[in-house]
């Protein structure tokens, strides 16, 4: 009797203890457990993080890490399935659309930075962008300061513009900055010799230069004339469970080596659907981020070790 008793005891201890663990869920985690779904917000042209295919269907270097994020989010709720819900979103909607549960993570090519933490959260940066100029080769402009007397453009209502005129005063160069209505036409200006150089995201003028009639006659500078801005997922503020959980994944991605070989994939390859390579190499400041993986909002914290 007395052995029958332990063992009643232990299961209704068992019982309760899984009672308690299930009752512990709570923000996304609890919601993806009830529904058996995830929602992930993707972008429809931020080449190449998070875009559409021919058959219009997200894919992109952000897209492949929010995959990575659900499988850990199914292993944690110990689901043998999830569904996973695509919704399109847009800089103006990404946020609210977060915020009101629409969505519970963002995939694309958005700034972290410290007046959206406000509002929202971040896992690791997934990627490090910075203000640097496009040039023709045979101009052999190096740096910035090669810049000096020349006509330089940047598209009107940027940070970039804003960026290359303080250095401008700021360094005395006598540059003739041209606005732009547009990130085309600034590149146009550069493809016919109307400038020098065109200011703006490296990134942004990696695709451009990669979608050129001759991408082997341009290069992107080294020097920069802002710090690294970073790029992460977004997901819910005060949600500590969801983001242990969703940081933990990221952390793991980066830090195995498959971070490196899923950026070389979409920054170093040719991708779909037109085959353009951005050939543009993981810099120093990101690899040593994949090493220790962080969410700051601060540009100051990503340098290379």
């Amino acid at each position: 009797m007395k052995h029958q008793r332990m063992i009643g005891l232990t299961l209704a201890a068992a019982f309760f203890m899984g009672q308690a663990n299930a009752e512990e869920l709570t923000g996304t985690l609890k919601n993806i457990k009830e529904t058996g779904a995830i929602t992930l917000g993707f972008r429809d042209s931020s080449i190449p993080f998070s875009y559409l295919d021919d058959n219009q269907k997200p894919i992109g270097f952000a897209m492949d890490i929010c995959y990575k994020i659900v499988d850990a989010v199914k292993k944690e709720l110990k689901l043998d399935k999830l569904e996973v819900k695509l919704n399109p979103v847009t800089s103006s909607t990404r946020i609210p659309l977060l915020a009101n549960g629409t969505i519970d993570l963002e995939c694309g090519s958005t700034t972290n930075n410290a007046e959206r933490q406000k509002q929202i959260a971040f896992t690791n940066t997934h990627f490090l962008t910075a203000s640097r100029f496009v040039s023709k080769k045979a101009g052999k402009i190096n740096s910035i300061d090669d810049l000096k007397g020349k006509s330089v453009v940047s598209t009107a209502g940027t940070t970039n513009i804003k960026q290359l005129t303080e250095a401008n005063v700021a360094r005395n160069l006598g540059v003739n900055v041209i606005a732009a209505k547009d990130h085309a036409e600034a590149f146009l200006m550069v493809e016919t010799d109307r400038a020098v150089a065109f200011v703006m995201d490296d990134i942004l003028l990696a695709s451009l230069v990669a979608g050129s009639k001759d991408p082997d006659a341009y290069v992107i500078s080294t020097d920069a004339f802002s710090k690294p801005e970073p790029y992460g997922i977004m997901l819910r503020r005060d949600d500590p469970a969801f983001k242990k959980v969703v940081d933990a994944a990221t952390a793991e991605l980066y830090q195995s080596g498959e971070g490196q070989k899923l950026y070389d994939k979409w920054f170093m390859q040719k991708i779909p659907p037109k085959g353009l390579n951005l050939n543009t190499p993981i810099g120093p400041e990101l690899k040593h981020e994949f090493a220790k993986p962080s969410d700051s909002p601060d540009p100051a914290s990503y340098t290379a070790m």
